[in-house]
C-alpha cells in the first residue's frame, strides 16, 4: 500500500521508537526449555500449513499458489511487526513530522503494543511487506501460556488456533479487494481533519451532555466509551469509515469463528474441550486495571465482534448454505450493513 500524501496522522509517531519501547516493555513469555520452544515453533509452522486445505474446503474460498509459511514470532517480534504494520496503515514515514512529539507518541504507542503483545495468539496482517501481500503471524510464547492455562492437548490447541488465523488469510487472499477496501477506510480515518476547531469542540460538548450522534443500529454500544468519544470528534465521512471497519471486522471475526467450529471436529480430536475452556477464559473476570486497559484498547469490543459476527454467519449459512453466503465477499455493496449484523435476515432479503 502506497501512503497518500494526505495521510498524516501516522506521521506524528516515531514508529521506530515505538517498536523499541514496546520490545523493551513487553513481558517475557512463560518459562520454557529450548526443546519446548523449538517444538512449538515447528508445530505451529506445520499446523498453519495443515489448516489451509480444510479451511478452503469448508469456506468454499479458493486461493492460488502454494500455502505461504507463517511467521512464528515471540512477543518482541510481534511488537516490531505490529509497529511496522501500523505505520503503513496510518500513512506514516520513517521520520515523524516532529522529533520531540514523535518520541512522545512513539513511547505511548509502544507501551500499548507491549500490553497487547502478552495476549495475542496470532493474526493475519494484510498490510505486511511480504511477497504475497500479507503475512500470518503466530506468537508462540502466548500459545504456550494459554495451552498451559487451559490444560489442553498442545498439538490440538495449536492446530485449533491456526484454523482461526488461517481463515483470515484465506479471506484476504481469496478476496484481494478486501485489503484495498480497508486501506480506503483507514485513509479517511487517518487523514488530518479539515473541520473548524469550534465545530469539533461543539461536537465534544454535545457528546458530554449526551446529545451526540449515536452509532447506527448494529454497532452494539459503540456510541459509548472511547469509541463514542472518537465518533464525537470525527467528521461524518470519518464516522462512516469507522462504521465500515467495525462491521467488516465483525464479519471477518465471526466468519473465522464459524469456520473454526465447522472444521474443528474434523481435524481436532479435543475441540469440544478446547472451545469450552477457551470461551470460559474469554469471559473470565479481569482485575480492575486490566479491565480499564481492555476497554481503552477496544479488546472487549473485539470480543463482542466474535459473538455477534458468528451469530450472523451461523444464521445466514444455516439458512442458505455456505456457497450462497459467499456472495458477501463479492464487493463493498454486498457486505452487511450495520443493522444487518443484528438482523441477518435483512441481509438475505437485500442481497440474495
Amino acid at each position: 500500500m502506497t501512503a497518500s500524501a494526505e495521510l498524516t496522522v501516522g506521521r506524528t509517531v516515531d514508529w521506530g521508537f515505538a517498536a523499541t519501547v514496546g520490545q523493551r516493555l513487553a513481558r517475557p513469555g512463560p518459562p520454557s526449555t529450548d526443546y519446548t520452544r523449538r517444538q512449538v515453533i515447528d508445530n505451529l509452522a506445520a499446523a498453519a500449513k495443515a489448516a489451509e486445505p480444510p479451511v478452503r474446503e469448508v469456506t468454499g474460498l479458493q486461493t492460488n499458489g502454494e500455502v505461504p509459511d507463517a511467521r512464528i514470532v515471540d512477543r518482541q517480534g510481534w511488537v516490531r511487526a505490529a509497529a511496522e504494520s501500523m505505520r503503513v496503515m496510518t500513512g506514516g514515514t520513517d521520520k515523524p513530522r516532529s522529533v520531540i512529539s514523535g518520541r512522545v507518541t512513539g513511547a505511548q504507542t509502544g507501551a500499548l503494543l507491549a500490553f497487547v503483545a502478552s495476549g495475542i495468539l496470532g493474526q493475519y496482517d494484510p498490510f505486511a511487506a511480504a511477497a504475497d501481500g500479507g503475512a500470518l503471524l503466530l506468537v508462540y510464547p502466548n500459545v504456550i501460556a494459554v495451552e498451559r492455562n487451559l490444560r489442553v492437548e498442545p498439538s490440538d490447541f495449536r492446530l485449533w488456533v491456526c484454523l482461526h488465523e488461517v481463515t483470515h488469510r484465506v479471506q484476504f487472499t481469496a478476496n484481494p479487494w478486501l485489503s484495498g477496501y480497508m486501506s480506503q477506510a483507514l485513509g479517511v480515518l487517518t487523514r488530518d481533519g479539515s473541520d473548524d476547531v469550534a465545530q469539533v469542540v461543539s461536537r465534544l460538548a454535545d457528546f458530554v451532555r449526551g446529545r451526540g450522534d449515536s452509532s447506527p443500529a448494529g454497532t452494539d454500544g459503540h456510541s459509548k466509551g472511547v469509541l463514542g468519544l472518537l465518533r464525537a470528534v470525527q467528521s461524518e465521512q470519518q464516522r462512516e469509515a469507522l462504521d465500515q471497519l467495525l462491521v467488516l471486522g465483525t464479519l471477518l471475526e465471526g466468519h473465522a469463528d464459524h469456520v473454526m467450529d465447522a472444521v474443528g471436529p474434523l481435524v481436532v480430536p479435543s475441540v469440544a474441550t478446547i472451545r469450552r475452556r477457551f470461551d470460559e477464559r474469554r469471559h473470565r473476570k479481569q482485575p480492575p486495571l486490566q479491565r480499564v486497559l481492555r476497554a481503552l484498547l477496544g479488546i472487549d469490543a473485539k470480543l463482542s465482534q466474535y459473538t455477534r459476527g458468528k451469530a450472523f454467519v451461523d444464521h445466514v449459512a444455516g439458512r442458505v448454505g455456505m456457497q450462497r453466503f459467499n456472495t458477501v465477499w463479492t464487493g463493498p455493496d454486498t457486505l452487511p450493513q450495520p443493522a444487518e449484523i443484528e438482523h441477518p435476515q435483512r441481509w438475505i432479503d437485500r442481497v440474495l
